[in-house]
């Protein structure tokens, strides 16, 4: 039992350590992401330990479930009284030790069991924690659960039990084997895997290697203080690192993986870093072809080629445009038995005959090292060629606090319809549609579209931008769209800019 319950302390203020501490913003949309010791202590996961207990106990979930951790210095600690709290609520663990989040996912399935609580902070700064979870394979959680979690966990409303433990041994060893449990490559692709010295590291080469690639390690180490940049491929530090080894080794592509393995981001042959969604429209023109009238789904912060792409459209695809995030689009491809979902984050998830329907950079990997074994006299960046020329922007994101970001999303929506209604202009183009489905994407006539949302794990702002007219017409939205954001205060610097 908890010394003191969760409910005796106010969301968003501190405690010793000897109680249990949670901010209550660290509950996200679908996962929760907290700075350790400064927002939640072990007291304070092992609450949340229960607290998926409880919720598991409530929908009737056999209490069975998957914990794994990444390689962070702090995690394996974090893991440990995440388990002590599902071990009291009445819950079965099997614990498969140093993981990666696809890796736990895919335990779900090899162990049988229905339930998943990785620990990991992806690809956020060193101090952040949080726990990936599910009770349903291979869905996560959604706001749904993530609502009701957030109840139990601050009102202490804890169901108890008798758990038990076990750890899985070698279990690394199993999920290597099923990636690989195929054909090997016709040619050894050369290819640069970059690992920013994240708990990919582990994997990425040796499943290259495996499959008959010629595999160039970068950054591979394992290394919790990320000496060089943090392991997220959307990170153009990262990006330039990963461009520069296959200029300098000649490769035929770079691969970059994020902190717990589920992205993967792309740099071709000739040093050009392609954002992910463009290289979702490359995988979708190749399995169209193999799968004629597939559908695909892809989050709003995609390029607009998913809709208009005519090799896309001559195979017959149907593309489904869904909210951000890697469990509404696991969730919607689960649903409309997609054959792949792609976001601009890099998280693709493949279902059968490919995947099992989770996002895992590896498969994601594998599936672009098919693509050229399918293309031999085409490379990485004659593929990039190929596609209708669009100019779009890296994933911006100013900081926004967790309190009021949605706040101020809604004012940039309320803004834009009613420039709309009003029949102004945007960057002196007429608006021409408004998707709302998750925050607001606003369309000029030319086609050009900036995205402003919320982000779903940070203190920011998501902003992107693209324009299928010109590199000018990219900037002008941008600086129109940034100008909207400019008139609430409460929005800060970006992390990166055009």
């Amino acid at each position: 039992m908890l010394p003191v319950p969760v409910a005796e302390l106010k969301p968003n203020t501190y405690a010793y350590e000897s109680r249990p501490m949670v901010k209550a913003t660290g509950f996200r949309e679908y996962d929760a992401r907290w700075l350790f010791e400064k927002e939640i202590n072990l007291m304070g996961m092992q609450a949340l330990g229960m607290g998926i207990a409880t919720l598991m106990h409530e929908r009737g979930v056999r209490p069975d479930i998957v914990v794994g951790h990444d390689f962070r210095g702090y995690s394996a600690s974090i893991k440990m009284a995440l388990i002590t709290g599902l071990m009291a609520g009445g819950v079965r663990v099997h614990d498969i030790g140093l993981a990666l989040s696809p890796m736990a996912y895919f335990a779900q399935f090899a162990l049988d069991v229905p339930a998943v609580a990785m620990v990991t902070a992806s690809h956020n700064d060193n101090g952040w924690t949080g726990v990936k979870m599910g009770i349903e394979r291979p869905l996560t959680f959604g706001p749904g659960e993530m609502g009701r979690l957030k109840e139990i966990v601050l009102t202490a409303s804890f169901r108890e039990g008798s758990g038990s433990y076990r750890f899985v041994e070698n279990f690394q060893e199993q999920y290597i084997a099923d990636l690989t449990n195929r054909p090997r490559l016709s040619r050894p692709i050369k290819v640069v895997a970059a690992c920013g010295n994240g708990t990919a590291g582990a994997f990425a080469p040796r499943v290259l290697e495996a499959l008959g690639a010629e595999v160039i390690p970068l950054d591979c180490e394992l290394d919790h203080t990320f000496p060089r940049y943090n392991p997220n491929p959307e990170d153009m530090k990262m990006l330039h690192a990963l461009r520069d080894q296959v200029l300098e080794s000649g490769a035929e592509v770079g691969l970059g993986f994020d902190g717990d393995g589920d992205r993967c981001g792309v740099v071709d042959n000739e040093g050009e870093e392609i954002f992910a969604d463009k290289v979702g429209v490359m995988l979708a023109r190749d399995l169209s072809a193999l799968h004629p009238g597939c559908r695909f789904v892809v989050d709003v912060k995609s390029t607009g080629l998913f809709a208009t792409d005519p090799v896309l459209q001559e195979n017959g695809a149907v593309t489904d445009y869904w909210k951000t995030g890697h469990s509404y689009i696991k969730r919607r491809v689960n649903q409309l038995d997609a054959l792949v979902g792609f976001e601009k984050s890099g998280h693709y998830f493949f279902n059968a005959p490919i995947g099992r329907g989770y996002d895992d950079g590896l498969v994601s990997a594998i599936a672009i090292l098919d693509m050229l074994d399918r293309n031999p006299d085409r490379s990485m960046a004659d593929l990039r060629r190929a596609l209708p020329r669009t100019w779009g922007s890296p994933t911006m994101s100013p900081h926004c606090a967790d309190e009021i970001k949605y706040e101020v999303v809604d004012r940039v929506v309320e803004r834009f319809t009613a420039m709309k209604e009003r029949g102004e202009t945007i960057a002196g183009h007429g608006i021409a549609d408004l998707v709302t489905v998750n925050g607001i994407r606003v369309v000029a006539e030319d086609g050009t579209w900036g995205l402003v949302r919320a982000s779903s794990n940070k203190p920011e702002l998501v902003v992107v931008v693209e324009s299928p007219v010109s590199e000018e017409r990219l900037h002008a939205m941008f600086h129109a769209v940034d100008a909207v954001l400019r008139e609430n205060p409460e929005v800060g610097d970006y992390n990166q800019t055009l």
